[in-house]
């Protein structure tokens, strides 16, 4: 629970604010981008929210936050917040919200299909959660992008049955899994779901492209909102920023409209923008 006593003085005055636990992990700016801001300390309140729909935003970031940082002065009813998760993005494709501090903040998302759902990723574990993705039909597979992001994987395993799936890679990471992707090549899961290796930031790292419209990037990508470009992150690559250079120009064979990343910003736009900032994006990363 986020405490007074460790509120900082950076916050505006007001009945929102963000203590000194914060990890600075994003949620809270890319989901009330508002209300909350960014400097060396991680993020804070930069402004209170007024109309009722900054206030439930700021609820939303408040039950998504991985570390309990984002506290009210008084106490406020959060069983709307926590019930608009899964919030859609776009059609079948939602985000599930409470993230977790075992992945250090990384957003996760679930699939609705006929042929079986897909979480792509792992919240935190929450009853409420749970119980939510039940009604929506379950969880057939859990793809999990590369070792950082597995979380609760094994809660969601006992109460879902779940075939989780990972790279070869970063099987030390998750040597039960039970599906294993191996190799360079592109898997096809389903016709739908297409898997796609990308080592760089982890050796195991791959992607997930759902019906040639969605790319769940993991670490691999991300959206940078001011200058309106895709990034990746060369101060967070684990492995090989050599590997993860040629992982990006693979992507490029493929079209896609929303990115739809771990950590960072998502983007959507048309297939032919995409695919010009991702060739953007490569040819800054060939230069580092």
């Amino acid at each position: 629970m986020a405490t007074l006593a460790k509120r900082k003085v950076q916050n505006s005055p007001g009945q929102v604010y963000v203590d000194s636990s914060c990890i600075d992990c994003e949620t809270c700016r890319i989901l009330a981008s508002d209300i909350f801001g960014e400097d060396q300390t991680g993020s804070f309140v930069k402004k209170q929210p007024e109309t009722e729909s900054e206030k439930f935003q700021a609820l939303q970031a408040l039950v998504a936050c991985p570390t309990a940082s984002i506290g009210t002065e008084d106490r406020i009813d959060l069983g709307e917040a926590k019930a608009s998760f899964p919030r859609q993005i776009q059609d079948e494709v939602y985000h599930c919200g409470f993230h977790s501090k075992d992945s250090f903040g990384a957003f996760s998302y679930l699939i609705l299909r006929e042929e079986g759902n897909v979480l792509v990723d792992s919240p935190r574990y929450i009853p409420s959660l749970s119980e939510k993705i039940k009604n929506l039909g379950g969880i057939k597979y859990h793809f999990l992008t590369h070792r950082d992001d597995i979380a609760d994987h094994e809660k969601f395993h006992t109460d879902f049955g779940t075939q989780r799936i990972i790279h070869e890679g970063d099987l030390s990471a998750l040597p039960n899994a039970e599906i294993v992707i191996k190799g360079r090549e592109p898997f096809s899961l389903e016709k739908d779901l297409l898997i796609i290796p990308g080592p760089g930031h982890t050796r195991g790292h791959s992607t997930l492209l759902y019906k040639h419209k969605f790319l769940f990037s993991g670490d691999h990508l991300a959206f940078d909102p001011k200058k309106e470009r895709l990034i990746a992150f060369r101060g967070a690559c684990w492995y090989s920023w050599e590997e993860q250079t040629k992982s990006m120009q693979d992507l490029e064979n493929y079209n896609f409209e929303w990115l739809l990343p771990g950590h960072g910003h998502p983007a959507h736009t048309d297939r032919k923008r995409m695919s010009e900032m991702l060739r953007s994006c490569v040819l800054w990363m060939q230069k580092r």
